[in-house]
């Protein structure tokens, strides 16, 4: 019985059941031959437009009429294939209106228009595919080139600053050690010249203390001679001692012996200025970096209505001023601008300040001492910023031009703004022009000596031009 059953199996060819995972679920595509619980899907089948599972897609291995079929991953896709208006596979491409059709499509209403296989196009477009591939695989390789050489510059970057750090550690260590030992030199010349004066001092003293004993002696001895009462006595005696009364040449005290130290103590304090001056020249800006930072500085400026020129009109709190030629006169006062449109402001700056200025037109952008000449001089035109020793200004326009005494004006490259920043350390000597606008660009920069309180100034050419202190947060 058991052999006969053998045989049986062998007739039908009955299986094995498959695994459950070998149907289909959800998200798979199913096979289009099987019947009652169908399997998975394998392969599907471009010119059948079916898909088969593995047992199903044998005859298209197997049998010679299969051979032409395409057979690609199974896909729940295939019905697009299918003209929705003819049933019929579309294996055209119409390039005029850039879509697949069927044959009867070519005849109706694709007929003049531009067509080819779709194989035909597929090649052309994989042609095209392929170059945008290479295109962009060019491009990968190259950013991929451009991180590489990113990645080294950080690491140079950050090689060169702590190799850097390092010198400079060095460097101002060596410094540092110089300071120590001229300051130990110093202290130990001064602690000298201190002894050696102190020495001088105390034999002087000694000196001057021997000599007040005998003085003190020889007035006793005079003062008993002034009490003998015996004139022949008083008259043999007198000889001998009024020679007493002879001066000696008795050493005088030195009233100059502090000026060494107060030399030593002034050469010191150049060293310390000088060295300061040479440290904010070289690190002009070695705290500040960004504009908040200039912003910790910021002072809101007031103009001075007292020094206003004719023609300038002020608005804004005295904040703005606008070029105006029908502005009535301003009443006489010793603080104005004759026949200038230019204004001081009102408060006189000194430590570290930082302010910022909107224009529109020609304006200039000036620090004066408040000594600045106010009176009509045509011949030297002291009384005008930047035409004296006792200003400075920035003048904008299409360009920019820095001005200070009367031979001395600077044409500046940088890039257009119509907000100028300004900073000052009056200590240090430092004014700084800068144009503002989402970053900071340092447009000039003076290293001087001021001599007085500084104001903040503005300067107008024509009608309409206009000028703001910028009220800073």
């Amino acid at each position: 019985m058991l052999a006969e059953l053998v045989e049986e199996l062998k007739k039908t060819g009955l299986q094995a059941a498959p695994a459950d995972h070998c149907y289909v679920g959800p998200g798979d595509v199913a096979c289009d031959v099987c019947t009652g619980r169908k399997m998975k899907a394998f392969k599907s089948c471009l010119v059948c437009l079916a898909s088969y599972c593995e047992q199903h897609l044998q005859p298209h291995y197997e049998s010679p009429a299969f051979k032409k079929h395409k057979l690609i991953e199974a896909s729940a896709k295939l019905q697009e294939n299918i003209c929705s208006r003819h049933d019929e596979v579309m294996k055209i491409f119409c390039r005029t209106d850039q879509q697949c059709i069927c044959y009867l499509c070519l005849m109706d209403e694709h007929k003049s228009h531009d067509t080819v296989s779709a194989v035909a196009e597929r090649s052309e477009k994989q042609k095209q595919l392929n170059e945008s591939r290479q295109k962009i695989q060019q491009k990968i390789q190259d950013r991929e080139k451009d991180v590489k050489v990113l990645q080294q510059e950080a690491k140079d970057i950050n090689s060169s600053a702590d190799k850097a750090v390092e010198d400079s550690e060095k460097t101002f260590t060596e410094l540092i050690s110089l300071i120590e030992k001229r300051r130990s030199d110093v202290k130990q010349q001064l602690r000298s010249q201190q002894k050696t004066e102190i020495n001088r001092v105390k034999e002087l003293q000694k000196k001057l203390e021997d000599e007040i004993t005998e003085l003190k002696r020889k007035d006793a001895e005079l003062g008993q001679l002034s009490r003998t009462e015996d004139d022949t006595q008083f008259l043999q005696s007198y000889p001998s001692l009024s020679k007493l009364t002879e001066s000696t040449d008795s050493p005088r005290p030195k009233n100059h012996s502090l000026w060494y130290f107060k030399d030593v103590m002034a050469a010191v304090t150049a060293v310390r200025d000088k060295t300061q001056a040479i440290l904010v020249a070289t690190w002009p800006l070695a705290t500040l970096t960004t504009r908040a930072e200039f912003l910790q500085y910021s002072r809101q400026i007031t103009l001075d209505p007292n020094t206003a020129g004719t023609f300038l009109v002020l608005t804004e709190g005295n904040r703005k001023i606008t070029y105006n030629k029908e502005n009535l006169p301003y009443a006489q006062h010793s603080d104005r601008f004759i026949h200038r449109s230019q204004v001081l402001g009102k408060d006189g700056l000194t430590g570290r300040c930082y302010w910022e200025v909107e224009m529109s037109g020609k304006a200039g952008v000036a620090v004066a001492y408040k000594s600045i000449s106010r009176s009509l001089d045509l011949e030297s035109r002291a009384f005008i910023f930047g035409n004296s020793e006792k200003s400075w200004m920035l003048c904008c326009d299409n360009g920019y031009t820095f001005r200070h005494d009367s031979s001395f004006a600077l044409s500046i490259s940088g890039p257009k703004s119509s907000r100028i920043g300004v900073y000052l350390d009056h200590s240090a000597g430092i004014l700084y022009f800068y144009s503002v606008s989402k970053t900071m660009t340092l447009l000039h920069r003076v290293q001087t000596t001021f001599t007085e309180p500084l104001y903040a100034g503005l300067w107008l050419d024509a009608t309409g031009d206009t000028a703001e202190f910028c009220k800073l947060k």
